[in-house]
């Protein structure tokens, strides 16, 4: 892992767009369930269902955060992989640095949500996370971004999703019958048994197979960098970018009748409506920051983006709402109903100071 001063040759609107992203995870989902706590309405408990995941078929708001993570991840393949890099490094010193990357992320996926700290093989899960879903969409999509050319990836892209569509709905399941879209009763389930074994999460969430879908989400984003850093006029660049996402999400909607949007298994659907989201998210976020330069507003978004992993890291490890809690319990006589919400919002503060104090002092953390 690196630190580095500056942040020179950056698309703005991409690490805004990833702050924006990381905001859900340390602030919003428990923001809006505190709201609910304190106010108690028919609207409040609707914002809060919004901000959780669905049981199974469906999907939220919430449901946007993890795909978003892996297209921004994936628009930033063409920046860090240019022609000129390609050109200076070795195949070996490229697949070292990818490879590099992707255990750091793996690591850092056991630590946070992995259960690798409480020093117990009993609890401990392989594979379980996004910071691990990203790991492998990355090291997939850089290879590809690596050897193939536009057309050849946007064969792998179609064809990752039309072979996980059949793998989920064609293998016969021993004890179970044909592989059907439900808890436990799926071909991914089935090879995570296999390959997991006793270091499975525990979830209903698929991991090994659905790999496939983290490559095609990932490779969404390759598509949408390469058009940013293309020829054409940031305008046009952030119509096409809105364009792409309107067709892809329409896509995943159409497919979604047959093959249900399942975020748990990240079906094809899932990739291609959310995917869509991310383009759309994007384009708004590059016509207004990078086409029109109203940017000051995404200042806060941009202190946090630009230090997502340490946000994301740090507000797993440490319990900023305890924290909060030690200091500000004083309130809770005077807040009543509103202290959850209260530490929310001190917990938030606790871990964006320690964030805006790297950016203003140009420390930032990258794999």
């Amino acid at each position: 892992m690196t630190t580095s001063a500056t942040a020179s040759g950056r698309i703005a609107s991409i690490d805004a767009l990833r702050g924006f992203d990381m905001l859900f995870i340390i602030f919003l989902d428990h923001f809006f369930k505190a709201l609910n706590i304190g106010f108690k309405t028919p609207l409040t408990e609707q914002l809060a269902l919004q901000f959780d995941h669905p049981e199974w078929f469906g999907s939220t708001v919430y449901d946007i955060v993890m795909p978003l993570f892996l297209f921004i991840v994936g628009a930033a393949i063409p920046f860090a992989l240019s022609k000129r890099q390609l050109a200076n490094h070795s195949r070996k010193q490229l697949y070292m640095k990818l490879l590099r990357r992707f255990l750091i992320l793996f690591v850092l996926g056991w630590i946070v949500q992995g259960r690798i700290l409480e020093l117990d093989i009993k609890t401990f899960a392989v594979f379980s996370n996004t910071l691990q879903a990203i790991a492998v969409g990355y090291l997939f999509s850089a290879i590809a971004f690596i050897h193939f050319n536009y057309r050849q990836r946007l064969w792998l892209f179609g064809g990752s999703l039309f072979a996980y569509t059949l793998l989920l709905i064609l293998p016969i399941l021993p004890g179970i019958g044909r592989s059907v879209l439900l808890p436990e009763r799926s071909f991914a389930w089935y090879v995570d048994q296999i390959v997991l074994g006793r270091f499975q999460d525990g979830t209903q969430y698929t991991w090994v197979l659905s790999g496939l879908g983290f490559f095609a989400t990932t490779m969404s984003g390759v598509f949408a960098g390469e058009l940013i850093k293309s020829s054409l006029p940031r305008n046009k660049v952030a119509l096409y970018l809105f364009l792409s996402g309107t067709v892809l999400f329409f896509a995943g909607a159409l497919l979604g009748i047959w093959h249900p949007v399942i975020k748990k298994l990240w079906t094809s659907s899932f990739v291609l409506a959310s995917s869509g989201v991310c383009f759309a998210l994007l384009s708004i976020f590059y016509w207004i920051i990078d086409v029109k330069g109203k940017s000051s507003w995404a200042y806060p978004l941009k202190v946090i983006g630009m230090n997502a992993l340490v946000a994301y890291v740090l507000s797993h490890v440490f319990n900023f709402h305890l924290i909060a809690e030690m200091l500000l319990f004083g309130l809770k006589q005077y807040v009543g109903d509103f202290y959850y919400l209260t530490l929310t919002i001190g917990g938030f503060s606790f871990l964006y100071l320690i964030l805006w104090y790297m950016f203003k002092n140009g420390t930032f953390v990258k794999v």
